[in-house]
């Protein structure tokens, strides 16, 4: 079994918060080694979200950036939209809903301090 404590594996960081009882909630650090290559990143530029009994499934995929910037071009023009764009199914993630719900919290974060710092660089 691998020592979770070895601050020299490549691992990924985040707190994971659980009810604590009559004190609130706890954080907790959970570190995750990689498997395979899991540890590399997958560029993605479009993403769905599929639900199942008990699980949801998300679908991060890649559409070429010139497709995505001909649609905008072609509505204002009045010319023909495709039926349906080709991509590249980039990651399939099946999820429980707890861990949805845990993702929307921490992608609320995210998008409120990203919100709060665009804020105050428009003020500079």
């Amino acid at each position: 079994m691998p020592d979770l404590n070895d601050s020299n594996d490549p691992i990924s960081t985040a707190a994971f918060s659980a009810p604590a009882g009559a004190e609130g909630t706890r954080s907790v650090t959970v570190r995750l080694a990689p498997a395979d290559r899991s540890d590399q990143p997958v560029v993605a530029n479009y993403s769905a979200i599929n639900l199942a009994p008990g699980m949801a499934f998300i679908d991060f995929g890649f559409i070429e950036p010139a497709t995505l910037a001909s649609l905008p071009r072609a509505a204002q023009l009045g010319g023909k939209m495709p039926e349906f764009l080709n991509g590249r199914l980039a990651v399939r993630v099946a999820i429980g809903y707890d861990g949805l719900a845990q993702l929307q919290q921490q992608l609320t974060r995210v998008l409120s301090e990203l919100s709060k710092a665009a804020k105050n660089r428009d003020r500079v």
